[in-house]
């Protein structure tokens, strides 16, 4: 079994795991399918050219995750063993409890951990391609942010729509990624998660949509 890891900084695991985030957007390495002739890319049937032997290759072929996979939710094991409903499945309690000593490598960090001591997983659904800056309205929202209505501040009852994304600092204080336009929203959390300027960038990514299991 894979495992697929979602930035805990700004709660992306939390909101994996509260059945709010449902898609995922991953940058498609310039050597996927060991493609020499990106220029070749032929986006209507999501294929390009040049894997050595001059065949075009369907490009999802080459994803890290596949439709209708399960995937384990990468978490470090201590947030594994607190998170752990252990009695939908004492078995699997007692196996990650026996393999994790705190201390460990993988205690406190979730590169290290086993996929098959994870106690939450979820089922790819869909696979498409686009470019980064063709995310809809609709997917910013399955990104994992929300549609929140906020006070002007103006001494009344009149209010704005904003697209809001809450999380917490090493702190515990919250913070918030924000703006009245979805799009606009993304692109501040896709800098400070992938580095800034990835937005402006604009490059191919596979979209996962999928849905939590358990």
């Amino acid at each position: 079994m894979k495992k697929i890891m979602f930035n805990d900084k700004y709660g992306l695991t939390d909101a994996v795991l509260k059945g709010r985030k449902t898609m995922t957007r991953r940058i498609i390495p310039i050597d996927i399918c060991n493609a020499t002739d990106w220029k070749a890319f032929n986006e209507g049937d999501m294929k390009c050219y040049g894997t050595g032997d001059g065949d075009w290759v369907d490009i999802r072929r080459c994803a890290s995750y596949k439709i209708g996979e399960i995937v384990a939710v990468a978490q470090n094991y201590q947030d594994a063993i607190d998170n752990f409903n252990g009695n939908n499945d004492i078995a699997g309690w007692g196996k990650l409890i026996a393999n994790t000593q705190n201390g460990s490598v993988g205690y406190y960090n979730k590169m290290f951990t086993r996929a098959d001591l994870m106690p939450h997983h979820i089922r790819i659904t869909d696979i498409k391609l686009e470019r980064l800056q063709d995310i809809s309205n609709e997917d910013v929202y399955k990104e994992g942010f929300t549609h929140e209505f906020v006070n002007n501040n103006w001494g009344n009852s009149a209010y704005h729509e904003e697209t809001m994304l809450v999380y917490y600092d090493n702190k515990g204080l919250t913070k918030q990624i924000r703006s009245r336009e979805p799009k606009e929203a993304f692109s501040f959390l896709i800098d400070k998660v992938s580095g800034n300027g990835t937005w402006e960038r604009n490059p191919w990514v596979f979209v996962y949509t999928f849905e939590l299991i358990d």
